[in-house]
């Protein structure tokens, strides 16, 4: 696995050792509990994973013209770990309610998964380019999604631990 998505896998493993079913369903209301935040980032690892294989399956990248606002937003994330707070997440990486120890179970494989895709493209279509879109940062590499993904993840672990503290 990529170093970047490994030390995000460890993070995960660190933040939710040790958690019982009802540890990872104990949330503060209206806030998501740990199955659902690690529903959540398994949703993006689906959805990543989806784009990655319709690019291998056209045979061509699937990404636009970037623009100077998402090189901007792009450099903050994937060079700097800056991840904002407060941001609603997409509809389509809500979490449905995934039993909590089937999502700790698929997330690892579905990140693996994820990770070969990505590997292929960055060997198919070259390291530089740009391969998918991301629905907010825009057109990303193989490196940055890798990045982002870690980013991202690292701001939901920091979540985990915090619901760890509260309980």
């Amino acid at each position: 696995m990529d170093t970047y998505l490994q030390r995000l896998q460890d993070a995960i493993t660190s933040a939710t050792l040790g958690m019982d079913t009802a540890a990872l369903a104990r949330h503060p209301e209206g806030k998501w509990c740990a199955a659902q935040v690690l529903e959540h980032l398994y949703l993006t690892y689906a959805g990543s994973a989806k784009g990655f294989e319709r690019c291998l399956q056209e045979g061509r990248p699937l990404a636009r013209p970037v623009t100077l606002k998402e090189r901007v937003a792009t450099l903050l994330v994937t060079s700097l770990g800056y991840f904002p707070e407060g941001r609603k997440a997409p509809e389509r990486t809500i979490p449905l309610g995934m039993p909590a120890e089937e999502v700790v179970k698929a997330l690892e494989a579905k990140l693996t998964a994820m990770d070969q895709l990505i590997t292929q493209c960055e060997t198919r279509f070259g390291r530089s380019t740009r391969i998918l879109d991301h629905p907010v940062l825009g057109p990303l590499t193989a490196r940055q999604w890798r990045k982002f993904h870690l980013a991202h993840g690292q701001h939901h672990v920091k979540q985990i631990w915090r619901l760890r503290g509260e309980a």
